[in-house]
């Protein structure tokens, strides 16, 4: 090997090294953790006996900074509850789970987009400022009723 080529390795080799030291240190020192430390789980073959689930809709919150929470099931090829209502400015924490398959969870016209997986509980948090009627779709293929599966949300404005 070339004296010019040996050099340039150990200067490469000593940069990697440099950086991924770098990185180790400042992630330990700001506290990261793993993603999956805050992830809730659920045995997907016992969903409906989970007193969230069993009937899922619009509850009114116990949990401190949310006015409500919205249960839903995604599962073959359908979304439960299929319409739900929810006053307008309200703060809700909506929870999506799947008893059979991966399904997406999109709510047309707002940041609401997460995957719904056999043995996971996805959490948004949003507040519904905008009156009006949101399509939730399945945005990742379940099988030949995808299409087909669809839920309301209706954000409606309090009657004074």
């Amino acid at each position: 090997m070339h004296k010019y080529e040996k050099i340039w390795l150990s200067f490469g080799t000593g940069a990697l090294i440099l950086f991924l030291v770098i990185l180790g240190i400042s992630a330990v020192h700001q506290g990261h953790s793993p993603a999956a430390s805050g992830i809730e789980t659920i045995n997907p073959d016992h969903v409906r006996d989970d007193e969230r689930f069993k009937e899922p809709g619009l509850y009114e919150s116990k949990e401190e900074g949310f006015d409500y929470d919205l249960y839903m099931v995604a599962s073959m090829f359908r979304y439960e509850p299929t319409e739900v209502e929810i006053p307008k400015g309200s703060r809700v924490r909506v929870m999506v789970t799947t008893p059979d398959v991966i399904h997406g969870f999109e709510v047309a016209k707002t940041n609401i987009n997460m995957m719904a997986e056999p043995g996971l509980i996805s959490k948004y948090h949003t507040t519904f400022n905008k009156e009006g009627e949101f399509l939730v779709v399945c945005n990742e293929y379940c099988g030949t009723g995808h299409t087909d599966m669809t839920s309301v949300i209706k954000v409606v404005g309090s009657e004074e």
